[in-house]
C-alpha cells in the first residue's frame, strides 16, 4: 500500500478497530521477540486460550460440530475447541514470520501427492491451474511452496474489515506470493487476465455461499461455490485440490496435491472438491477452521424448531 493509502486507512478507522490493531501489533511485536521454534506455538496458544473464549470461537466450533461430527465425545470436542484456534494462531505467526517462514517452506519442499505431476507438466506447457483450497494447515505454506519452485502461483483474497489492519496483512501475505487479486471488479478483471495468460489461480471453496449449489458436506447440505469448477471449465484449466498440512512437529508442513478433478458439470467438479476436503478434515479434525458458518441454513433450521 501506498503511503496516502495508509493515512487514509488510519484516519478512516474507527476507535474500535484501531485498539484491535493496535493490540493484535502488541501481541505480534511480543511474540517476534521469540525464536520461531516458540514464537509460533505460543501464538497459536494465545488464540486457543484467550482469543477463541472471549471472540466466541469455543461455541461455534462445539455447534458445527453437533452438526457435522455428532458422532464426537465430550473430551474430543473439548480438544477441538482449542485445537482448531491454536492452529489459526501459528498459521498468522508463520504469516508475520516473513523470511523466517519462506525460507523454511523453500528449504523444505515440501510438494508431495498424486497431482504434482500434473503441476510440472502445466508449469512446463504453460497451462492454467485453478488451484482448489480452503481454510485448511496452512493455506500460504502452500503458496510458499509453489513459488519457491518458481511457478506462476497467484490469489484471490477479501481484505480485511479492519482497514487499518490491511495496511500490515496485505504486505504481509503479499511477501510470501504474487500477485494478488483484492475480491471486486478491478481485482477479478485483472486475475482472469493472468488465468487466460497460463497463470495459476488458488481459489477458496470452503465457506457458505448464498448463491452457490446446494452440495453434500459430511453428509450435509451446503451451499458451495462453483466458480473454481466453472473458470476451469471456461479456461481449459487444470483443477486441482491442494493442502498445506501441518505436521505433527507443529512447524513443518506437507502441501499435498490431491488429484486432479476430472471435468463434468461445475457441480459434479465441487463436489468431488467437498468429498476431497472432508477427507482431509477428518484425518486432521483440528487444522480446519470449524469457526465458519458453513451451515447457515441447516444451523437456523434447527435453531427454530427449539423455539
Amino acid at each position: 500500500m501506498s503511503d496516502s493509502e495508509v493515512t487514509r486507512a488510519v484516519d478512516d478507522a474507527s476507535l474500535a478497530d484501531r485498539i484491535g490493531n493496535r493490540a493484535f501489533l502488541i501481541v505480534m511485536g511480543l511474540a517476534r521477540a521469540l525464536p520461531y521454534r516458540w514464537r509460533i506455538p505460543a501464538v497459536g496458544w494465545f488464540f486457543a486460550h484467550v482469543l477463541a473464549p472471549l471472540a466466541g470461537w469455543r461455541r461455534r466450533i462445539r455447534e458445527n460440530l453437533a452438526l457435522a461430527r455428532p458422532d464426537l465425545g465430550p473430551a474430543e470436542v473439548r480438544a477441538l475447541t482449542r485445537a482448531v484456534p491454536d492452529n489459526a494462531g501459528r498459521a498468522l505467526a508463520e504469516i508475520y514470520s516473513g523470511e523466517e517462514f519462506t525460507d523454511r517452506i523453500h528449504a523444505a519442499d515440501p510438494l508431495t501427492g498424486p497431482g504434482l505431476p500434473e503441476l510440472e507438466a502445466a508449469a512446463q506447457s504453460g497451462r492454467p491451474v485453478i488451484l482448489a483450497c480452503a481454510h485448511f494447515g496452512n493455506y500460504d505454506a502452500m503458496r510458499a511452496a509453489l513459488a519457491g519452485r518458481g511457478w506462476p502461483v497467484g490469489a484471490l483474497f477479501r481484505p480485511m474489515n479492519n482497514r487499518v489492519f490491511n495496511t500490515h496483512y496485505i504486505p504481509a501475505i503479499r511477501a510470501i506470493a504474487e500477485p494478488l487479486f483484492p475480491r471486486g471488479r478491478s481485482g477479478l478483471t485483472a486475475m482472469l487476465r493472468f488465468l487466460k495468460g497460463g497463470g495459476w489461480m488458488c481459489l477458496g471453496f470452503d465457506q457458505f455461499d448464498r448463491h452457490g449449489a446446494t452440495l453434500q458436506f459430511f453428509g450435509l447440505p451446503s451451499e458451495t461455490v462453483l466458480t473454481p469448477a466453472e473458470l476451469a471449465l471456461r479456461y481449459d484449466a487444470a483443477l486441482i485440490p491442494i493442502a498445506g498440512v501441518r505436521q505433527p512437529d507443529g512447524l513443518s508442513f506437507r502441501v499435498e496435491v490431491g488429484k486432479p478433478i476430472p471435468p463434468g458439470t461445475a457441480e459434479e467438479m465441487m463436489q468431488a472438491l467437498n468429498d476431497d476436503l472432508e477427507r482431509q478434515i477428518r484425518a486432521n479434525m483440528g487444522q480446519w477452521f470449524w469457526v465458519h458458518r458453513r451451515w447457515k441454513p441447516r444451523r437456523q433450521k434447527n435453531s427454530e424448531s427449539r423455539l
